[in-house]
């Protein structure tokens, strides 16, 4: 059964816009743990913690467009720095920088891929040697009730990450989501359900089996409080199970774009839109403009409508964020519009490279 009402919990207002179709676990320069876990083993949280922390990172990101700062975790996938996150935690971002839970050491990082429609992405860390692996297992594994840990950055960084214990509830649940940024909306399928409160920070963090293993990484939480007793949050726990995670994180780190994964920087045009409600087939508002970025350099302004790219109408923010992830910087697009006195209008734009789209 769907769950209609979520919290999205990366970045500030930075939240997620998620689809999971079931990829493939590709070919991957780390060695998942092949073991599974004793679903009836007691569930040490800190010895499992110990294991797992020095293989995670605590990311902070800022989004100089809109005045944002986040914060969300992220799996470290190789010593040099290749790491996995959630794309909302770096969704429109200019600056992400990343700390060791292993050893304190800062790197900014890039992004060198992600896929929107998975809620995934990979970054580097520049400058990165020697750092810890996560450990990761399997998420086939999973059985219902099952105890599980995650771990995560809700506190903020530089402070201990976080933990929450609770156990497996489902192992194929589905849940829609939208974007209040943007305001695209998809349905994640196929996600681990477990009984843990997860909060902001806490995407791109990790959920653990009792052995020790990586087997999901936290995504989203519904919002429930529990009955009596008192206000605490008791919200259930959503997250992308590893094997697909690590599938499309395989593709992206061999530069494989597709319609679902979208490789290097973000194309960017430079506009706010006015998207909330239901599609509309006339174009979307445009509410807000990048200073001397490529809509106002075609003369776009604030109260025009965009109508539509490369001859597709935009009638969504779904249709235009898919569109413009399928662009790169330096790529020309042909930009329909209609201005305040309603002319339609018609430019040649050249996108630039932009924060994560």
């Amino acid at each position: 059964m769907p769950v209609n009402h979520l919290r999205r919990f990366a970045v500030g207002r930075l939240s997620a816009a998620l689809l999971a179709p079931l990829l493939v676990l590709g070919a991957l320069l780390v060695t998942p743990a092949t073991a599974g876990a004793d679903p009836a083993a007691p569930m040490d949280p800190n010895a499992l913690a110990a294991a797992v922390e020095p293989g995670l990172v605590q990311i902070d990101t800022l989004n100089n467009f809109q005045g944002l700062v986040g914060n969300g975790t992220g799996i470290v996938l190789s010593p040099e720095g290749v790491v996995l996150t959630n794309h909302h935690v770096v969704q429109g971002a200019n600056a992400i920088r990343a700390t060791s839970a292993a050893t304190g050491q800062d790197f900014d990082a890039d992004v060198i891929g992600y896929s929107r429609a998975n809620d995934l992405a990979v970054l580097q860390l520049r400058g990165a040697g020697g750092l810890p692996m996560a450990p990761l297992g399997s998420s086939a594994s999973l059985v219902l009730g099952e105890p599980v840990l995650t771990i995560g950055n809700a506190n903020g960084t530089g402070h201990p990450l976080t933990r929450e214990v609770g156990q497996i509830t489902s192992l194929d649940r589905a849940v829609d989501v939208e974007d209040e940024t943007t305001h695209t909306s998809h349905r994640m399928g196929g996600l681990i359900e477990s009984s843990t409160n997860l909060r902001a920070g806490d995407s791109g963090g990790a959920l653990v089996n009792s052995a020790g293993q990586i087997v999901g990484m936290n995504a989203a939480a519904t919002i429930t409080y529990r009955i009596g007793g008192g206000a605490d949050p008791a919200g259930q726990g959503f997250a992308i199970p590893i094997d697909r995670a690590l599938g499309i994180a395989s593709q992206i780190r061999a530069a494989e774009s597709s319609p679902y994964v979208h490789i290097g920087p973000s194309a960017m045009l430079g506009i706010g839109i006015d998207a909330g409600g239901p599609p509309r087939p006339n174009g979307l508002p445009i509410r807000s403009i990048m200073r001397d970025g490529p809509a106002e350099r075609a003369g776009i302004v604030p109260g025009d409508v965009l109508t539509a790219i490369d001859g597709t109408p935009i009638d969504s923010a779904n249709t235009l964020t898919g569109l413009l992830d399928q662009r790169h910087g330096g790529d020309v697009i042909t930009l329909n519009w209609v201005d305040r006195t309603g002319a339609a209008r018609t430019a040649d734009v050249t996108v630039i490279s932009g924060p994560v789209s």
